[in-house]
């Protein structure tokens, strides 16, 4: 059974690790800890890596300084050196990684005829965070970590790509940002998992508060929705206020798991898969839920108000 699970995965997927920047630091790293001299081909190496290429290419294409000295300067800094060791765990451990079963998550909870091809490139540089550039390329800033947290990160960016490719957005755009909470539900293995159980004590405990904080939270993403409903807030504020519920693990993340885990648990995997991916029906579906939810368990769980159940069209992306 499990072979023909990976055949199935195989032929909806094309993922592989990519670690050349990575590798070409520590090579420099261990030359400078070992008093060797680095030379301009170590240097070549690095900067003609595809991480590395491609790293550049997005910070440029968001107007961020990003230069060779720079990073060379970055790189020969005591402070990395002093990392040299954990690094190379950490590069140890990811080379490791299960991609199939990463992959696996992912499409555990998107439609059958979306597709995973992605690049994951494990690196190391100065901003310590992770993200997918280009629709394709997963970077994920190499740190010491357990290799599950790791693993729960890149499931997390595979079902966004994958996601990508098989649900066209239509509605109101911020509903689109419920795909963070989506997304996590996935890669903490849906309906029972914890999708931050290996992250960081900071992430663990901003989860944990939003979580138990879910009526609070909703609240507010309610009255958001409501707001633009109303024409009470333009693109520019609406904007300015949505990308505020990111945070951490803001809202967008902790309601939009909460949601999911409530319409698979009342309505079955499918009715889920297909809210998230016509977003117009995610809300007037979760509302559903929550009341099948509240029959069921006698736990009563907010709804969206009528006013935020659909959106005008000029409102869309």
């Amino acid at each position: 059974m499990w072979i023909l699970v990976l055949v199935l995965l195989a032929s909806r997927s094309n993922v592989h690790i990519v670690t050349g920047e990575a590798d070409a630091v520590l090579a420099i790293l261990d030359a400078r800890a070992a008093g060797r001299a680095v030379t301009g081909a170590d240097w070549q190496r690095l900067f003609t890596s595809e991480g590395y290429v491609r790293l550049k290419k997005r910070e440029l294409s968001m107007h961020r300084p990003f230069d060779d000295d720079a990073f060379r300067a970055f790189v020969n800094s005591p402070e990395l050196l002093a990392k040299r060791a954990m690094l190379h765990r950490a590069l140890d451990r990811v080379k490791g990684a299960d991609l199939d079963a990463m992959a696996k998550r992912a499409f555990d909870y998107l439609p059958p005829a979306a597709r995973i091809d992605a690049t994951i490139y494990p690196v190391i540089k100065p901003a310590t965070n992770s993200f997918v550039f280009e629709g394709n390329a997963i970077f994920k800033y190499l740190d010491d970590e357990p290799l599950a947290d790791f693993e729960e990160t890149i499931a997390h960016e595979m079902h966004h790509i994958g996601f990508g490719t098989a649900c066209a957005h239509t509605g109101e755009k911020w509903l689109g940002a419920f795909g963070e909470g989506f997304a996590a539900y996935a890669a903490g293995g849906g309906l029972h998992g914890h999708p931050y159980a290996n992250a960081k004590p900071d992430v663990r405990a901003a989860w944990a508060s939003g979580v138990a904080d879910f009526a609070g939270r909703f609240a507010q993403l309610d009255q958001f929705f409501s707001d633009i409903a109303a024409g009470k807030l333009k693109d520019g504020d609406a904007d300015k206020r949505g990308f505020e519920f990111f945070g951490l693990v803001g809202p967008w993340y902790t309601v939009g798991w909460r949601m999911a885990g409530v319409i698979e648990e009342e309505l079955g995997r499918e009715a889920l898969i297909d809210a998230f991916c016509d977003s117009r029906t995610l809300m007037a579906t979760y509302n559903r839920a929550a009341g099948a939810h509240e029959k069921r368990t006698g736990e009563r769980l907010p709804r969206w108000r009528g006013s935020g159940l659909q959106f005008p069209v000029s409102y869309s992306e």
